[in-house]
């Protein structure tokens, strides 16, 4: 909860695309890009500046509330980077009339959700809510306006959470300095936007109560502030409430600060390598300052921005990642603003490759697209893939409240994304090559090489990275007598206004035929937006794996996008992604699946595509070697984080050899035994039309399904004899353990304590998910109240129960700064025993109950959240007729059966802990309790076995 800098998706494709000389058939022919229905909307502004947005949709069970302030991360007081931020957080404490953390009881509580951010040019909170708590909503958004209450035991609280969230995401996650830190401090050399939002610890810990009560006053006004609602809801009875708790909020007279820094034009190339622990893999960034979002060149850049990297076809992936195999992942990322921002492109190296390779690649790539036009094709298809991503980001109310509020901030247009569109439209080859040479020229270029800590080379020359002493800042001043809010007594307190009538919502509707093959064809109809997912789900995945081979059917699952007999991997994805789409294939544990998201109307050639990889994965060798090295290298990446280490040492600790035990993408010894043998034979295992589904969802008519089905799965034929995997499935789980992974030098540790559960179709699963949800399943779950909220020792903590065909693991796990990491296995086996010691009350138990019944409800609101949905109820062996008893079998949950469950599966007799983190911080301690706990140095973990040594 309570995020930074809008995150960087790097490494999100960890295996490289293929080419083959094999002739492809004729590629789908290229559609020219369509319009998007614009948002529909309506807007006013009270007399106290509030400006107010509505979108209705009555199709929706639920409604969005966004409140968005142009304040963010730039307008942070000197000497307080991460100030924004850190206010971000005690936003959800006490009001004058609410109590602390009483966001998450009108929210949470009653099946929503909350959450905010802070960017660098606004802070923004977000609900979605059940509709008829519309109004308990506005009441409470409204009272954190007016009259927050800053008190010392809180304002201490949430900065030790903001450390605790600092030193995860930035000190302990590889990359997070690059990102977080040196970006945006290479990028600037007078604008404070060169500060990382999330700041630093000696900044955060210098903030003071009253600087805090000062920035509300200064910016948490209604003349500085976006309301935007967007669902279900009657539109006079919404303004109504809007008058009654906004209207009377007082508008400041004093002036608002504005930043008004003239950010210099970069003339001239720097240029600078840093050393950091933890960093897997070199990596390189290059920087290039941009105008504003609101320029009219912003279009161009924004397809541009895709030819260079949206998608497999990209130009970075084609040439870095696939052809030359010289990185792990390579990507752009375009960071416009309110002021002038940055087009970005980076590397993260493969193994043995130099960051001074990636760098003279990627300078190659720019001058390629400064100096030559892109082709028609590759016009098209980023405008396609543009366009797709839009719609999917409105299929939700609260998608399209947030493209409005952000036009609103950013642009100070609420129809600037809808026009930034239609522009998009008319960008043409010559546009995008004139602002490729315009803003991508090397002198105008700050680029970082970022470097594995090596203590054996001195240390790199290079220009020096320093914001403290360049960027202009402002002292924060209080706007006059600023009033210090107090809550107000329980006599005079106000109560939020009671719920509605409820809206009842439904669950997903399915049509089911099979084919004379035994394919099996589920739709769900969902006509709202031209937007089509198609998912094929078949019977195997991971859990099927040979024991030494690790890691083979997530590897066979990538491949299948790799390659066909007639179309290369390239043509592939340069055929799907020209149709506005994107493919992909994965693995679980039970099932392996491929899927694509396209316009509705370009479903018969993608289906074509998506039935011709499923069917005719030709897996060559040289794509088995490229998928294998970047399997690795992100395996390698993955090891490097405590707290994803730490999951995956903990469920060998419990697991053992059983089928979940192993890491599902396999260890690098795994990986390199792996023949393609061992692929064809996961492949032919999994792969049948008898144990394949093929879901629709979307804007398609049952005709129109049975037509795809037929033409794409009708002449598929089951193979004459077939193989199932034998592993031992039922083997004893092993004894209890105490694991410590020794990595001198995290920034935080990853703590697990962890126990063997129970398979999806055990009798007791829906008791076992309401204790869950109790134990460790959202914002107020009770390992959270205890670690979080009461303690601050981590920015969050919570609990899973991994229930699959088979049996898997219930744990409990929270990363938090090393010192703390014995504390924090106490609190999670205390509250493990409690729940099964003592009845829950009701009052608790509802709320939980309600969380997962909104969970599900949330997680079906979109084509490819149903698809996913529907596809694990398939691959799990469950009737599709438990989707719509799923609320009631939630509901149907009493104390007793949650006191059962909890008393059975949650005992943390039989658990075993696991801690990755610099044991020489916090390993006497914990051996006060756990004398014989075992240290393993992270460099001799073996994670190919239940030893794990």
């Amino acid at each position: 909860m309570r995020l930074s800098r809008a995150a960087l998706l790097l490494g999100a494709a960890l295996l490289p695309l293929a080419a083959t000389a094999k002739p492809a058939p004729k590629a789908p022919a290229r559609p020219a890009a369509p319009a998007i229905k614009p948002i529909a909307f309506t807007e006013r502004t009270l007399a106290n500046g509030l400006r107010v947005y509505a979108i209705r949709d009555t199709t929706t069970p639920n409604v969005s509330v966004q409140v968005w302030y142009d304040v963010g991360s730039k307008d942070d007081p000197a000497e307080k980077s991460g100030f924004a931020h850190m206010f971000e957080h005690l936003m959800f404490k006490a009001t004058r009339n609410l109590v602390s953390e009483q966001m998450d009881r009108l929210t949470e509580d009653v099946g929503g959700n909350n959450n905010a951010s802070t960017n660098d040019d606004y802070t923004e909170y977000h609900e979605t809510i059940p509709a008829n708590h519309l109004e308990r909503l506005l009441f409470a958004e409204a009272d954190r306006m007016a009259s927050l209450v800053v008190e010392p035991k809180s304002f201490a609280s949430e900065r030790d959470v903001v450390k605790e969230e600092l030193r995860q995401n930035t000190n302990a996650r590889p990359y997070g300095k690059l990102f977080s830190l040196y970006f945006p401090a290479i990028s600037y050399t007078k604008h404070p936007y060169a500060r990382g939002t999330i700041g630093s610890l000696d900044n955060l810990q210098s903030a003071q109560i009253d600087d805090v009560r000062a920035f509300h006053a200064t910016y948490y006004r209604p003349d500085n502030a976006v309301l935007v609602v967007s669902g279900n809801f009657d539109a006079s009875q919404l303004d109504g409430w809007i008058d009654q708790y906004f209207a009377k909020i007082t508008r400041p007279t004093a002036p608002i600060p504005r930043v008004t820094v003239v950010e210099p034009e970069r003339t001239k190339a720097t240029h600078y390598v840093v050393q950091e622990p933890n960093t897997p893999l070199p990596a390189v960034l290059i920087s290039y300052p941009i105008p504003a979002d609101s320029h009219p060149d912003g279009p161009a850049l924004s397809v541009l921005n895709a030819v260079l990297s949206q998608g497999e076809s990209s130009r970075l992936y084609e040439t870095l990642v696939y052809r030359d195999q010289l990185a792990q992942s390579a990507e752009t990322y375009l960071d416009s603003k309110q002021g002038p921002g940055n087009l970005a492109v980076i590397a993260i190296l493969a193994s043995g490759k130099t960051a001074t390779e990636g760098e003279s690649a990627l300078r190659r790539e720019i001058a390629r697209v400064r100096t030559k036009a892109v082709t028609a094709a590759e016009l098209a298809e980023a405008k396609n893939e543009i366009l797709t991503s839009a719609l999917r980001g409105r299929e939700t109310a609260e998608g399209k409240g947030r493209t409005i509020a952000s036009s609103v901030i950013i642009d100070r247009n609420p129809r600037a994304a809808d026009r930034q569109l239609a522009a998009i439209g008319r960008v043409t080859a010559a546009d995008v090559q004139r602002v490729a040479a315009k803003y991508l020229r090397d002198q105008r270029s700050a680029t970082i090489q970022y470097l594995p800590e090596d203590k054996t080379v001195a240390a790199p020359q290079n220009d020096r990275i320093d914001v403290a002493e360049t960027v202009v800042t402002k002292q924060l001043v209080a706007p006059g007598k600023v009033e210090i809010v107090t809550p107000a007594s329980e006599a005079d307190r106000i109560a939020p206004p009671p719920a509605g009538p409820a809206i009842a919502a439904s669950a997903p509707v399915t049509n089911e035929f099979t084919l004379a093959n035994g394919l099996r064809v589920v739709l769900v109809e969902k006509h709202e937006l031209p937007l089509l997912t198609a998912l094929l789900v078949a019977q195997g995945g991971g859990a099927t794996d040979p024991a030494d081979r690790a890691g083979v059917g997530n590897l066979t699952a990538a491949l299948l996008t790799k390659g066909t007999k007639t179309r290369s991997a390239t043509e592939i994805a340069r055929q799907i992604e020209t149709l506005g789409g994107s493919i992909s294939s994965d693995a679980s544990y039970d099932g392996s699946t491929v899927d694509v998201t396209v316009k509705a109307d370009q479903a018969a050639p993608a289906l074509a595509i998506l039935a011709d990889v499923a069917r005719n994965p030709v897996f060559a060798p040289e794509e088995i070697e490229r998928a294998r090295a970047q399997t690795i290298d992100g395996v390698q990446v993955a090891i490097k984080n405590p707290s994803q280490l730490a999951g995956l040492v903990a469920a060998r600790a419990v697991l053992g050899d059983a089928p979940y035990g192993h890491p599902l993408s396999g260890t690098p010894t795994s990986l390199k035994a792996i023949t393609k043998s061992d692929i064809q034979s996961a492949y032919s295992m999994t792969w049948m039309p008898s144990q394949t589904t093929l879901v629709l969802v979307g804007d398609v008519t049952p005709a129109a399904a049975k037509r795809l089905a037929e033409a794409n799965f009708a002449t598929w034929k089951e193979p004459g004899t077939r193989t199932i995997g034998t592993r031992d499935r039922f083997a004893a789980p092993p004894k209890p353990r105490v694991i410590v992974v020794d990595m001198p030098g995290a920034g935080q540790a990853g703590v697990v304590v962890a126990r063997p559960g129970i398979a999806r179709s055990d009798a007791q699963f829906y008791p076992a998910a309401v204790a869950n949800t109790i134990l460790g399943g959202g914002f107020s779950s009770r390992l959270n109240q205890e670690i979080r909220i009461k303690r601050g020792l981590a920015y969050g903590a919570g609990s899973s129960v991994q229930a699959g065909r088979l049996p898997g693991a219930i744990s409990g796990r929270t990363s938090t700064k090393n010192p703390s990491a014995p504390e924090t296995v106490s609190i999670i086996l205390a509250e493990m025993k409690r729940l099964g010691a003592e009845p829950v009350t009701a009052a608790e138990l509802e709320t939980r109950k309600a969380v997962l019944v909104g969970n599900f409800g949330r997680a079906t609101e979109t084509t490819a959240g149903i698809a996913g949905t529907v596809g694990g109820y398939v691959v799990q062996g469950l009737p599709l007729s438990e989707l719509g008893a799923y609320t009631a079998r939630v509901s149907a949950v009493d104390p007793a059966a949650v006191q059962a469950a909890a008393a059975k599966l949650l005992d943390p007799a039989v658990a075993s802990v696991v801690i990755v983190g610099d044991a020489k911080l916090f390993l006497p301690e914990l051996r006060k309790t756990y004398p014989d706990a075992e240290v393993i140095a992270a460099e001799a973990l073996k994670l190919d076995s239940a030893a794990l040594k």
